[in-house]
């Protein structure tokens, strides 16, 4: 009668990870000839995301075979072995126990073929050359070869991956000179034979050493109290702060992705790199002279033509041959020809229904009107050209107006264009010009003298435009302010850190890492106006050829990606603020450059061990400690 019924807890929990109690071959044994390996545990042991975590050096052609079982996991080399060669099967953190996923930590398990084993580690980081984002699960080497064209001959020596934080270790290297080489592996022959594979290489030498060192392990008491600092000596490998920039080359290679025509009074060309050679189309069912306007982007690769005659535009099928160049399997343009059939996604038939269902809807609701003695129309209202607006409402000083037609005019009335400036309280017409874009074909800009904290109304008379389809605009009114110094910001960056003739270009970044401005710097100096108040940060990079772009890197021609540098704080600009940075580029490690805030891939969360039967501890009140065989106290 005086017992209480409940649930019996478990008792404690398995927090002790699983160790290695034998190996077969020995671990670290020389002359060995035998491919399978065998590791046993103290309890059963599984494997978690293998594939990515076990690397093997030298790499393997041929896919080992892993397996997992019971306390124990089998390793089979499928490749023949090479002769007075250290190999290292690196585990990383993927072996676990059985039921509680405890990890064992990083393991790595290795033998030699010959007499000696090499011990020695290298180590360091894998960035993408245009942002220094770490680049994850990309391959890196060492070659012992210091050819300048062995990564296009021979796999890698040894190997690693990297981690989310770009972070790699190369285990099993010798006491020689090595050259570093990362490659994203597309076809696994650890070989960098596709224009496609991310690729980075470094043409400085190192030779692996060591030295005895400590670090500093912490002992928390709990969540909030430090109990010791630790000195724990360990063998610190050398160089651990390798860093590779990575790049892809651009594509070259041209050939027509795809052909589209969404609406019937045009159709486009969407090609995977441009060429100043523009196609030849001849109409095989219509007229193709003089047919089209052409719109292309900036690169040239896409291509929109604006049919003129309303006749093609309601002409279902347009079959047209097509001229253009492309490239072929050695990169090499020729001349390809295809026949083409340009349909619209909704065929004339169907859209004639649609416009009269609305002509049927809209003559019905004038027929209540009528029938309520309310104002009615009788003609049907013409759809009128629709302009697009640009730096207008609250604009910088540094801003321009433009406007954007839908379509392509036949004529634009750049007298019907007025603007006025608001003096006093008066509107005084001022001066201005429109022109065309010189890179945008429907595209106009307002070329006129904006004074800081003016206030302006842009007036454009009624059919100013008209389209090259006879659709013309209603009378325009827009109303623009203009900003003063004291609603931004000042940014001024001294940069130094690199050679006084360097052509040093930075940019301010806002938070997604999207570059707002750019400027070329003047004696190693910037200076950023009207900086609209908020956080920014700054990316800068070396023009080597002076083209005001950042430009990649090519293997083939020894030529690296030009020089990209983060300013590792971020920068707030306020309101009346002149912001003022010293910033020596290369005073930061440049895997430690770039802030966290707008760093996209993330290091993963190291497997750590739960610690569970410390906080069961805790709620039942007693004092819990574990020594290193698991024994609890």
């Amino acid at each position: 009668r005086c017992a209480r019924m409940g649930n019996p807890d478990g008792g404690w929990y398995d927090d002790t990870p699983p160790y290695v109690v034998g190996t077969s071959p020995a671990d670290r044994s020389t002359n060995i000839k035998a491919k399978k390996i065998a590791i046993y545990f103290n309890e059963f042991v599984k494997l978690q995301d293998a594939q990515s975590k076990v690397i093997i050096s030298p790499p393997q052609m041929e896919q080992p075979d892993i397996k997992e079982g019971g306390h124990r996991i089998l390793v089979e080399l499928k490749d023949t072995l090479k002769e007075n060669t250290t190999y290292t099967i690196d585990f990383g953190d993927a072996i676990v126990d059985n039921n509680e996923n405890n990890p064992m930590g990083n393991y790595a398990y290795s033998f030699s073929t010959g007499d000696v084993i090499d011990t020695m580690q290298v180590s360091g980081y894998v960035l993408d050359a245009e942002n220094l984002e770490p680049v994850k699960d990309i391959l890196v080497g060492l070659y012992d070869d210091l050819s300048d064209t062995i990564f296009r001959q021979k796999p890698m020596a040894r190997v690693s991956r990297t981690d989310g934080s770009g972070h790699f270790t190369i285990k099993g290297a010798a006491e020689r000179n090595y050259r570093a080489y990362a490659l994203k592996d597309a076809d696994g022959d650890f070989v960098y034979n596709q224009k496609n594979e991310m690729v980075a290489f470094d043409h400085k030498t190192f030779v692996p050493s060591w030295k005895p060192d400590t670090r500093q392990d912490t002992i928390w008491r709990d969540s909030l109290h430090i109990d010791n600092i630790l000195r724990v000596p360990y063998t610190h490998f050398l160089p651990d702060d390798i860093t590779l920039l990575a790049f892809t080359l651009p594509q070259t290679d041209r050939y027509l992705l795809k052909t589209e025509r969404q609406d019937p009074e045009k159709f486009a060309f969407f090609f995977s790199y441009g060429n100043d050679s523009l196609p030849v189309i001849r109409g095989l069912n219509f007229v193709s002279d003089s047919a089209f306007i052409l719109e292309a982007s900036q690169k040239q690769d896409t291509l929109v033509y604006w049919l003129r005659d309303t006749a093609l535009i309601n002409q279902d099928t347009l079959r047209m041959e097509v001229q253009y160049l492309m490239s072929d399997s050695a990169g090499v343009l020729f001349n390809k020809t295809d026949t083409l059939e340009m349909l619209p996604k909704m065929s004339y038939e169907k859209r004639m229904k649609e416009k009269a269902k609305e002509l049927e809807k809209w003559e019905k609701e004038q027929a209540k009107l009528k029938k309520r003695g309310e104002k009615y129309d009788s003609i049907p209202p013409v759809k009128a050209l629709e302009v697009k607006f640009f730096g207008v409402g609250n604009i910088a000083p540094d801003q321009h107006i433009s406007l954007e037609m839908p379509v392509p005019l036949a004529c634009a009335d750049t007298a019907a264009v007025h603007l006025k400036q608001k003096v006093d309280s008066l509107w005084e017409e001022i001066p201005c010009t429109l022109v065309p874009s010189p890179t945008h074909v429907r595209r106009y800009n307002l070329l006129t003298e904006l004074q800081k904290g003016g206030e302006y109304t842009i007036d454009i008379d009624s059919a100013a435009f008209v389209s090259i389809y006879g659709s013309v605009s209603n009378a325009i009114k827009q109303t623009v302010k203009v900003k003063t110094d004291e609603d931004y910001s000042i940014l001024e960056v001294a940069v130094s850190g690199v050679d006084a003739g360097a052509n040093v270009i930075v940019q301010l970044l806002s938070s997604q890492d999207k570059p707002v401005k750019q400027q070329r710097t003047v004696n190693g100096n910037v200076r950023f106006l009207y900086v609209v108040p908020g956080k920014f940060y700054l990316r800068a990079f070396i023009d080597d050829n002076g083209n005001g772009v950042w430009d990649t890197g090519n293997y083939d021609e020894d030529r690296q990606a030009e020089a990209v540098y983060y300013f590792n704080e971020e920068i707030e600009c306020k309101q009346k603020w002149e912001v003022k940075k010293q910033w020596n580029l290369t005073a930061v490690p440049r895997h430690k450059q770039k802030p966290a805030a707008i760093t996209k891939q993330k290091g993963e969360q190291q497997r750590k061990l739960q610690n569970r039967n410390l906080q069961r501890a805790k709620q039942l009140g007693i004092q819990y400690i574990q020594d290193k065989t698991g024994i609890r106290l």
